[in-house]
């Protein structure tokens, strides 16, 4: 009976304890996703100076990112997680001119903001709902 409930508890603890594709980023999960207010909403637009890989986790998952150059200077967006961002059919590239709503957090100790939506042209790369929630964690 108790080596059952060992192994029930340690299972427990593995389930919450290690990343996993479903979990990576997804909904109110990730600590990262709750940073997202839907009252620190903006838009701004500029040009993507660089977009980035971020690598979190032990399973060769990342996160896009980009800098864009606005008129009030530099800015961190964070898309999402790379495995959604890269299936999308907009494809963001460094000196694209975009429009970006999302919220306007501090990561880092810097400015960034957690996109909801980039604009380029006429496409638009939906990320979030409008209270914040990712697309990716939709089932």
């Amino acid at each position: 009976m108790r080596a059952t409930l060992v192994w029930v508890a340690a299972f427990a603890v593995m389930i919450v304890a290690l990343p996993t594709r479903s979990f990576a980023q997804s909904g109110m999960w990730h600590p990262y996703s709750r940073k997202y207010d839907p009252h620190t909403v903006e838009t701004v637009s500029g040009e993507v100076i660089a977009v980035q890989k971020i690598a979190y986790g032990r399973r060769g998952y990342y996160g896009i990112h980009l800098l864009l150059k606005t008129a009030q200077g530099e800015i961190a967006v964070h898309l999402g997680p790379g495995w959604f961002v890269n299936r999308e059919p907009v494809k963001i590239m460094p000196h694209d001119v975009i429009e970006v709503t999302g919220s306007r957090v501090s990561y880092a100790g810097k400015p960034a903001l957690i996109a909801a939506e980039v604009k380029k042209g006429d496409q638009i790369l939906k990320l979030r709902t409008a209270d914040g929630v990712p697309l990716w964690s939709r089932g």
